[in-house]
């Protein structure tokens, strides 16, 4: 069999992922996200439930039309026929069946105390539900899943009823029944038994659905696998509803380079980093930096022990290659740094001090001191790079030096805000004066700072502040609290990031800005004055 068949990587954030707080998809949302999901290779991207809502009902035409995947099939979502009705005039069922998805997932309940307490009818009734509901979908021949709603709750309840849902809907035509920890209370070692047992006494093919409420959604998925499911559901990026889903990269990570099994088509998982960022970007829910394999600090390291390592070895501190998913290595530098770390940090901006210990030594001793007064250049890879070009040059990269600032606050009459700001600059050779105003007084000294040094340098007009963040940090020794100010840039090619520390809030943004803005000439090619 292909491996789309052979092993199931079932995705549903367009559909369960979407429960989470916060996150509002549109249809060209879905359809976006759905083309990134089959560049992933996932075999099943679960659209959502046409015919419960306008926009699910839109997304499935659309999708029809527009979507042309190359990997994954696509899956309709619903619920099985209501109580004492015929499954032909559900009007919802019908609604499955008109969809064009080739595969449709029914969810239906397996727990008795929802069927009497939330369907309101028998468990006999609901048993013909499962039955009729399957029958009438593979009639019109499409491939149905089944999603045992709260199953591991209801085998705890009564087993043999939770059984008898899978096998009713396995001898009805059901490719799958996934079992679903749908309240996410499940432990690996208690959920891996109850998967065996129904394997072992049942005929039906068992998929996995886990919730992750104890923290242990990507551990329950893999010991449902390691029990003998072979059908798994998750999430991109784990969203999902409470504490979220599965992360599906995670699952599918853990089982190509840990267990060895090939769940995706050749090379897929390489797009892991760039797809999960990607889809982040559409939902506008800012990435996990710590999330395995694919978040930016997965394979980050700062102490400078590991990087004495890493030199020698990466795996020695690194459990897999990052770009076995599409990530880097990054080294961190701080004030935990010592020379290995400086000396790969520097290889990775483009320096080679494999053969300038003095300046390592420097760069070392000049970090620690800094950040013991409030920096932190892990944060800040283009400050440490004008720190590292200062050590190799003898002075500090300058285009310019900003000899003086004024800034100035007013509420007007009719409630609104504006803020301006008046700066001297000196730059090659002359001293000019310049004005800004803006929503604010980092804002106004940031157009002012450019309204002055356009005329000489036009390729400050490409640069963009994309972001602008204040920590106020403790006072040290009885001295009072100081403010770090970290602001990132772009040019519209890439992004980076700059520090200014100061008592004050507006002098450590003049300072972030002043490195912002001349690491962006470096990035243009100017060179220092």
């Amino acid at each position: 069999m292909a491996i789309s068949d052979a092993f199931h990587i079932y995705d549903t954030t367009l559909r369960d992922g979407a429960q989470q707080e916060g996150l509002n998809l549109s249809v060209h949302d879905k359809l976006t996200i759905a083309r990134h999901l089959d560049d992933l290779g996932v075999g099943f991207i679960e659209g959502g439930w046409p015919g419960a809502n306008p926009k699910d009902t839109e997304f499935f035409k659309l999708a029809t039309k527009e979507l042309k995947l190359k990997n994954a099939t696509f899956v309709a979502f619903g619920a099985t026929r209501r109580a004492n009705t015929k499954a032909a005039d559900d009007v919802l069922l019908r609604a499955l069946a008109e969809s064009g998805a080739p595969v449709v997932t029914l969810v239906a309940k397996s727990h008795d105390r929802h069927v009497e307490l939330a369907l309101k009818t028998d468990l006999q009734e609901n048993l013909a539900m499962i039955k009729d509901s399957i029958k009438f979908l593979r009639q019109g021949g499409q491939r149905v899943f089944l999603d045992a709603e709260h199953f591991f709750d209801g085998y705890r309840a009564n087993p043999a009823y939770a059984l008898e849902v899978v096998r009713v809907a396995a001898e009805a035509g059901a490719d799958v029944i996934a079992l679903c920890d749908t309240n996410g209370g499940m432990l690996p070692d208690e959920l891996s038994d109850v998967v065996s047992k129904v394997i072992s006494d049942s005929s039906a093919r068992i998929g996995i659905h886990c919730h992750n409420d104890t923290g242990c959604a990507i551990a329950n998925s893999l010991a449902a696998v390691a029990a003998g499911a072979s059908h798994v559901q998750g999430t991109l990026n784990g969203y999902g509803e409470r504490t979220g889903n599965a992360d599906l990269i995670a699952i599918i990570a853990n089982l190509q380079l840990k267990k060895k099994q090939e769940v995706l088509p050749a090379g897929a998982l390489e797009e892991a980093f760039r797809i999960a960022h990607a889809v982040a970007e559409v939902t506008n829910v800012s990435p996990s930096a710590r999330q395995p394999y694919v978040g930016v600090s997965a394979f980050a390291h700062k102490a400078g022990l590991h990087a004495s390592a890493i030199k020698v070895d990466p795996s020695l501190y690194q459990h897999e290659n990052p770009e076995s998913v599409g990530n880097d290595m990054r080294m961190l530098v701080s004030e935990m740094a010592g020379r290995a770390s400086i000396e790969i940090k520097s290889s990775q901006l483009g320096f080679d001090l494999s053969k300038e210990k003095e300046v390592v030594a420097r760069l070392v001793e000049r970090v620690k001191e800094l950040e013991s007064g409030g920096y932190t250049f892990e944060a800040a890879d283009a400050s440490f790079e004008l720190l590292l070009r200062e050590e190799l040059a003898g002075k500090k990269p300058s285009f310019f030096t900003i000899e003086s600032w004024k800034t100035s606050v007013d509420q007007l009459a009719d409630g609104s805000v504006t803020s301006r700001a008046e700066v001297s600059i000196r730059a090659k050779g002359e001293l000019i004066s310049s004005s800004g105003s803006g929503n604010g007084p980092v804002n106004a000294i940031d157009r002012a700072l450019r309204n002055g040094l356009e005329k000489l340098y036009p390729e400050l007009a490409e640069l963009e502040l994309t972001d602008y963040k204040v920590r106020i940090l403790e006072g040290r020794l009885g001295t009072g609290a100081i403010t770090r100010v970290l602001v990132e840039s772009s040019d519209g090619h890439g992004e980076w990031s700059t520090i200014g520390v100061h008592e004050n809030v507006i002098a450590a943004s003049a300072m972030a800005l002043e490195d912002a803005l001349t690491y962006g000439l470096i990035r243009a090619g100017k060179k220092p004055e």
